[in-house]
This record gives C-alpha cells, sequence and structure tokens, in this order.
C-alpha cells in the first residue's frame, strides 16, 4: 500500500509539472510577444478596440491595410530589423520595425505587414499566442503581432527561453518537494495500516490480546477502534465459550457421579435393590435431562432455531395457573403467593407454552431467594402498546456486583447454594431469550422497598404472528 501511495503521488507531482510547465511555455512565449507589440510603440488597447470598430461597421476585413502600418516586403531579410524602420497606422501611431499579421475568423490571414504570408492559415500555436478580436461577442478574427528580425528577435527568444528555463527549475524544485513530502505522508498514513494487518494477523492465528493504538478521529481512527472492538467481542466470546464449556462439565459431573456411586453401591450388595435405593439415581437423571433440555432449549434460541406458535394469549390465567402450579412449594416454607391484574389487559400474541415456562423460571428463582414466611407478588398492568409481568420478592436482593450478571448461563450469586437449591443457573438466562423471541425484555432490579423485582414487557402484537422460527 506504501509503494501504490508513492507512486500516486508521484504521478499527481508529475502531471502537475508537465501541466506547470507547458502552461508557462506557451504563457512566456504570448506575454513576451505582447510586450514587445507594447514596447514598439503602439497602443495594443486602442488599435484592438480600432480593429473591433472597423469590423463591426464592415462586416470584414477587407481594406483594414488603412488601419495597419504599410507593407515593406522583406523586411526581415532586409536587416532593417525591429529599430530599423518606421510605420506609420492611419490612427497616427508610430510603429517602428514591427510586424503585424491579421487573420480572419477561421484563422486565414487576410494582412500581413510583411506581405510574405497572406491566404496561409496560422497554426495552433498562432492561435494561442494571437489577441482575439471580437465583434458583438462575436469572434471576429486574430491579430498576430510579432517583433522584427535581427538581433531583437535574438533577445526575444533569449528572453522567452530563459523564462521558460526558470519555470522548469521551479517546476522541478516544487515538484522534488512535493515528492518528498507525499513519500512522508505515504509513510505516516500506511503506518495505521501496517499496525492493524499486523493485529489482524494475530488475531486470525488465534492471538485475542492484539490491540491497536487509535488517535485522532479520521476514517482509519474509526477503522481501529472498530477492530478493537471486534477483538475485544472476540475474546469475551471465546471466555464465555470456555467459561461455558467447563460449566457444563461441572454440572454433567455431579449427577454423573452421583449416580456411578449408587450404581456401584447396588452391584455391590451394599445397598439392597429397592424402590428407596433407585429413587437417587431417578432423581439424578432427571436432573440431567432437564439440564439437556435447558442447553438445547438455549442453543435453539442461539442459532434462531426456536420455534414459537403465536396464539391470543390472557395472560392473566396464565400467571394464576402458574401460582397453582407452585403453590405446594410456597406452602412448604410459608410463602404468599399474590397477583394484582390492572384493568383493560388486553390479550397478546405469544407462545402459550413458552410464556408459562418464563414465568415458572421467575418463580422458581423468587422461591429459591424468599426466606420461610416470606411473599412473593405478581402484577399485570398495560402500558402502551404492551403488557407488563413484575415478579417481585421480599427476599435479601440482588447484590450489586450481580445486577449484570443475573442473566449470564450458569451464574448464580450465591456459590454456597447446592444444585438442589440453586438450580442449575440457566433458568433466568433461558427465560431473558424466550422474552427476547418474543420481541419483549426481561430485566432485573432491587426493589426501593427490599426485594428483587423482575419485569416482564412483551408486545401485544408481534411484528408477525402465527409458527415462526425463531
Amino acid at each position: 500500500m506504501r509503494t501504490k501511495l508513492i507512486l500516486s503521488f508521484a504521478l499527481v507531482v508529475l502531471v502537475s509539472i508537465v501541466s506547470f510547465a507547458f502552461v508557462m511555455w506557451q504563457s512566456a512565449a504570448r506575454e513576451v510577444n505582447a510586450f514587445m507589440y507594447r514596447g514598439g510603440m503602439t497602443d495594443e488597447a486602442d488599435l484592438v478596440a480600432e480593429l473591433e470598430n472597423y469590423y463591426t461597421q464592415n462586416a470584414s476585413w477587407e481594406g483594414v491595410a488603412a488601419l495597419l502600418p504599410g507593407t515593406n516586403r522583406g523586411r526581415g531579410r532586409a536587416g532593417g530589423g525591429m529599430m530599423g524602420g518606421t510605420g506609420q497606422t492611419a490612427m497616427g501611431m508610430s510603429v517602428t520595425g514591427q510586424r503585424f499579421q491579421l487573420a480572419d475568423a477561421d484563422g486565414q490571414i487576410v494582412f500581413d505587414s510583411w506581405d510574405e504570408t497572406v491566404g496561409n492559415s496560422i497554426n495552433l500555436l498562432q492561435r494561442w499566442e494571437a489577441i482575439p478580436l471580437h465583434s458583438q461577442d462575436t469572434l471576429a478574427g486574430y491579430l498576430i503581432p510579432s517583433a522584427g528580425s535581427g538581433s531583437a528577435v535574438g533577445e526575444q527568444n533569449l528572453l522567452i527561453e530563459r523564462l521558460n528555463r526558470a519555470s522548469l527549475t521551479a517546476a522541478l524544485v516544487g515538484g522534488g518537494l512535493a515528492l518528498l513530502l507525499a513519500v512522508l505522508l505515504a509513510y505516516r498514513l500506511n503506518r495505521p495500516v501496517q499496525a492493524l494487518t499486523s493485529a489482524a494477523e494475530k488475531l486470525a492465528a488465534g492471538d485475542l490480546t492484539p490491540r491497536v493504538a487509535v488517535s485522532g478521529r479520521d476514517e482509519l481512527a474509526l477503522l481501529g477502534s472498530t477492530f478493537n472492538e471486534m477483538a475485544t467481542s472476540l475474546q469475551d466470546a471465546e471466555q464465555s465459550r470456555r467459561a461455558l464449556t467447563a460449566d457444563i462439565a461441572h454440572e454433567l459431573r455431579t449427577p454423573l457421579s452421583v449416580q456411578k456411586a449408587y450404581l456401584e453401591a447396588l452391584e455391590d450388595g451394599i445397598y439392597p435393590l429397592t424402590i428407596e435405593n433407585l429413587q437417587p439415581i431417578a432423581d439424578q437423571n432427571q436432573i440431567l435431562n432437564r439440564l439437556v433440555n435447558d442447553l438445547r432449549t438455549l442453543a435453539m434460541a442461539d442459532a434462531g432455531q426456536l420455534q414459537l406458535d403465536f396464539t391470543p394469549t390472557n395472560l392473566a390465567p396464565q400467571i394464576e395457573r402458574t401460582i397453582e402450579r407452585f403453590q405446594p412449594q410456597a406452602d412448604a416454607k410459608n410463602i404468599r403467593l399474590e397477583l394484582t391484574v390492572g384493568e383493560n389487559i388486553p390479550e397478546i400474541y405469544a407462545d402459550p407454552i413458552r410464556i408459562e415456562q418464563i414465568l415458572g423460571n421467575l418463580v422458581s428463582n423468587a422461591l429459591r431467594h424468599t426466606p420461610d414466611g416470606g411473599r412473593i407478588s405478581f402484577e399485570l398492568t398495560t402500558s402502551g402498546a404492551q403488557v407488563r409481568v413484575q415478579v417481585r420478592d421480599s427476599g435479601p436482593g440482588i447484590p450489586a456486583e450481580a445486577l449484570d450478571l443475573i442473566f449470564e448461563r450458569f451464574y448464580r450469586a450465591d456459590r454456597a447454594r447446592s444444585r438442589a437449591a440453586g438450580g442449575s443457573g440457566l433458568g433466568l438466562a433461558i427465560a431473558r431469550q424466550l422474552a427476547l423471541a418474543h420481541g419483549g425484555t426481561l430485566t432485573a432490579r432491587n426493589h426501593p422497598q427490599g426485594g428483587a423485582l423482575f419485569e416482564l414487557v412483551l408486545p401485544i402484537q408481534p411484528e408477525s404472528s402465527g409458527k415462526a422460527h425463531l
């Protein structure tokens, strides 16, 4: 990229030098001729105006010789030179040894003070150096003043040559400085790109730690910031993947170990083969089955393959059925389950089975953290095009350090709890994924009056209804 930048800058500099030299070469010749013309004791502006008025009045150049200096055939060869003879125009202006040519709008010469080129056509260079004549905003012809012969012509050419040489020198010096600056800029612009490329290569090789230094607010700085954010996201995802793998292995190891111990005890005759001794194995198998189902639900939600069957659903009966299902567990701990339903709660389009799963996970979590004799309240309200379900318990609340992690997989605010009492750590993660799949949200915070508060917000009408894979 650095080489391409240098070559690009070099091409721009070269084109600029060539263009500058060409324009200066053309302009120098024209301006010197015009200067020599004015220095020949005649007034350019007056003569041009007189010629344009003549053409306007006569609509042609016929008879224009009366306005210009008289002919002097072979004057350039006779040695009179620019200062060797004197002509007089019809306006009374004195012209000393100066040659005049007049061409019409088509470039054909109609007058030559030396009477040598009448009838010829002027070339592009002569058109460039000539003074254009206009009549009523229309091109009428060209006035081509030129010096005489001899030493004056040589001096004129020498002056033009010196001007062109000075212009070329200035162009080369400026071009060299511009090229040097281009090289410095190319190295400066390429440095962050090289750093980004090096970091990207390390990232592709599996090293997720490289970051690039970011300075400024240009596009390269934005690209560097975006790369750093991407690398951080990949690193977080990799850490989450490793933690998830370790957590899954940890969660599976305990029930499998319990089952193995009981089976070995039964095989060795330590425990008699009775229903009571088989029950712990069945319980651990149920835990494994629930864990596998939870992992499958999360995996399908992550892959966008979770099937939802949207139907008109009334949330109040859903919450009541959930309360009835968990009432025995609540009674065992003397916990009251209460429901408050607002007015005019509309039906929503949702998957009732998945909604019941969300509510069940929230109640199960609340029961684990509510002390004996406590209370779990449900409040169902509506707000605009959404319904809101709040589940509040009377427990100690969510620790401040756990508020941002409460929905992470396998996260437990209290690590001291057993799996039987603390769950697998997937319930809230599943609840949030199911809420997102419905186009809603699930958030958690501490209530000002104590206890944890979970808020489920669902749209009344999702973007699509009917069966959908999300």
